[in-house]
């Protein structure tokens, strides 16, 4: 369908390129709309959540997933003509129709889709309040999942007794499950970006609903480990996807926000776990309850996010890609992303072999997540620590011993009042001035002491005739520290590795379940081996050796990036891609 109307900047505003398939009229944006709509010459950065999969090395459109157009449609044709600043030397010859109003057959460029002005399926437009439900629901598997880790903790005791091993092989039920956490997220991270977030979170949760039965019925220990950890596989779809969900439902400038609540989870979770297992231990002598508790938890998570629509924007308008060619016929009608066909030597070099060369090849990622690490690992050696504090010195029952975690809670509680300020100050800079990654490190730098702090107070009160509050009281510094440090670390990985943050983040998980499953191994044997003051002290010298790398990057923090990170052009690309900030 071609125009008459004359050319002028209002009529190429008004006008947009117009297609008939089967009797429906479908309409696409032309320069003048895009522009109108804030589409520049300079491409803006990659936002955290575009897909890995398949992103061309150079996206002409980036905005894809988060631009609303009137019409859903944007030809590639016109965007590069944005982006390069090209011309159309026949638009005023030959009286040739606008390459922008009409489509040329057969032969016509791609048209990619997006989220219409108040699209509906845009999870942006959904409301607040069923947004920060999302959340909830997400921090919650989060909370869920982490408290299935540490849930045999308090009942090591019966694991020993039903199936007659030893302490180390009792503790190596809950190392397990967490060495399944990182290894699952290596599967499901690219399967949501193939089929969606929705669908991973049902197969997975599902099965790990269903793996609960197992372990509740396991006749030999054998059995029990090799559950375990696949319920830690198929588990972790949540610790890997929860926060991309977040992500998917909040725009950036109140994305911050989001996380800063959603930062406890991943830590205030295991804390749970003896407090319940330790009641049920002491009420009913049951192991199985444990894992009946726990499929119950599971089974209720598994049906409030399978009601959780889809969020994830790229599949959203993979869907709605595909749907619009079948209706018109169409085969020119995609996403981006779809441009070059998925094959399975990229989605094994994106999802294994990229976290693993990144850890690799990276040395500020490899610091900063082995400060992550330590934390997550110090947290899960507190869960065989106190046993040995509580249970051998102050001769507490399990039950007893789970109320000594609540601390803990309380702790992540006080950082969960701060962290909203440590955003309120990011924001105020990016008003002030373009951020830099180490603007995200100074909730770090207000945590880090605490860590160290919690472990001298650890090991100080650890004497039979101080009262029981001391040692309990740790508690509360190392919750505070640990989620506000683990809050400022995640974003400043994503912040320095945006175009790449999916996989930086996966090798995240992947050292930080590794020193998680690592310390229940030998803390038990250290604290009785170095006595209850000097194996806490120890932990506590480590915290105090790690406590100035946030400081470090803080202050030489993008001079060590240039210097260490990737090469060439990469190094310019992130040297300059803070302008916004990102949350």
């Amino acid at each position: 369908m071609s125009s008459s109307e004359p050319e002028s900047p209002r009529g190429e505003r008004d006008l947009a390129r117009h297609h008939t398939y089967n009797s429906q009229l479908y309409r696409t944006e032309t320069r003048a709309t895009l522009q109108e709509l804030g589409v520049s010459e300079s491409s803006p950065r990659i936002d955290t959540n575009y897909p890995e999969l398949n992103r061309p090395e150079d996206p002409i459109f980036p905005e894809e997933y988060t631009l609303e157009t009137a019409t859903g449609l944007v030809p590639q044709a016109t965007l590069e003509q944005i982006r390069t600043r090209a011309t159309v030397s026949t638009r005023h010859t030959n009286n040739s129709p606008d390459p922008d109003l009409e489509k040329q057959g057969s032969d016509a460029p791609v048209e990619f889709v997006t989220f219409t002005i108040g699209d509906a399926e845009n999870p942006h437009n959904w409301s607040r309040l069923f947004r920060w439900y999302i959340t909830m629901v997400a921090s919650a598997l989060v909370v869920c999942i982490a408290f299935g880790s540490s849930v045999v903790t308090g009942g090591l005791g019966l694991i020993e007794e039903k199936y007659n091993v030893s302490l180390e092989v009792a503790i190596l039920t809950c190392s397990i499950m967490v060495l399944g956490f990182a290894v699952g997220p290596l599967l499901w991270s690219p399967l949501s970006e193939i089929i969606g977030r929705r669908p991973v979170y049902i197969v997975s949760l599902a099965l790990y609903t269903i793996f609960n039965i197992p372990c509740a019925l396991s006749p030999d220990i054998g059995g029990l480990l090799a559950c375990r950890f696949l319920c830690g596989v198929f588990s972790s779809s949540g610790l890997s996807l929860a926060g991309g969900t977040i992500a998917d439902i909040w725009n950036i400038e109140e994305r911050g926000m989001a996380i800063a609540y959603f930062a406890a989870a991943p830590y205030a979770g295991p804390v749970i776990g003896p407090i319940v297992a330790g009641w049920i231990n002491v009420g009913t002598h049951r192991l199985s309850l444990l894992f009946w508790v726990n499929l119950a938890f599971a089974g209720l998570m598994l049906v409030l996010v399978g009601l959780i629509p889809e969020t994830y924007a790229p599949v959203i308008l993979k869907r709605r890609a595909a749907r619009l060619r079948r209706e018109t016929g169409d085969e020119n009608i995609i996403t981006e992303q779809e441009k070059t066909k998925l094959t399975f030597h990229e989605i094994v070099k994106t999802s294994l072999i990229r976290p693993i060369t990144m850890i690799l090849t990276e040395p500020v990622l490899d610091l900063m997540c082995m400060y992550v690490v330590l934390i997550y690992a110090m947290l899960y050696a507190f869960f065989f620590a106190y046993p040995v504090i509580f249970g051998e010195l102050y001769g507490y029952n399990d039950g007893q011993i789970g109320l000594m975690f609540i601390p803990i809670v309380i702790g992540a509680g006080f950082a969960l009042l701060a962290t909203p300020q440590f955003e309120k100050k990011f924001k105020r800079t990016c008003t002030t001035r373009s951020p830099t990654a180490e603007d995200r490190l100074f909730g770090a730098m207000v945590g880090a002491p605490f860590i160290p702090i919690s472990l001298f107070i650890l090991g100080a009160t650890s004497y039979r005739h101080i009262i029981w509050v001391g040692p309990a009281s740790s508690g509360i510094a190392f919750g505070f520290g640990m989620v506000l440090c683990y809050y400022s670390v995640n974003n400043y990985i994503i912040d320095s590795y945006q175009k790449y943050a999916a996989s930086a983040l996966a090798a995240k998980v992947f050292l930080r379940s590794g020193g998680g499953a690592a310390f229940p191994l030998f803390t038990t044997q250290m604290y009785h081996r170095l006595g209850l003051q000097w194996a806490s002290w120890l932990l506590a010298f480590i915290g105090v050796g790690m406590f100035f790398i946030p400081f470090g990057f803080f202050f030489f923090g993008e001079r060590i990036r240039m210097r260490l990170n990737g090469g060439g052009e990469e190094k310019e690309e992130r040297k300059g891609s803070f302008g916004s900030g990102s949350s």
